[in-house]
């Protein structure tokens, strides 16, 4: 779940202006990776329409296959 973590966090910090607010945590027993973001950028990462959220959510969901897992991801402000 770490490395699915990490992966999040990396593409986020590379979408907003406050890279050093990014925060990923996981919820443990819920297979759930929390993104938190500033509030000035919760619109980067969320984009248009959802789409960028959407695109997060299938990163997400690959590499959780790949080990075996079936993660969700809640995106949330600081």
């Amino acid at each position: 779940m770490k490395d699915l973590a990490e992966c999040i966090e990396c593409v986020a910090k590379g979408l907003v202006d406050n890279p050093d607010e990014v925060r990923v945590s996981i919820q443990d027993g819920e297979n759930t990776v929390q993104l938190h973001v500033a509030p000035d950028d919760l619109g980067k990462v969320i984009g248009k329409n959802g789409r960028t959220a959407e695109a997060l959510r299938t990163i997400l969901a690959a590499a959780a296959r790949k080990h075996g897992l079936d993660c969700q991801l809640d995106i949330m402000e600081n």
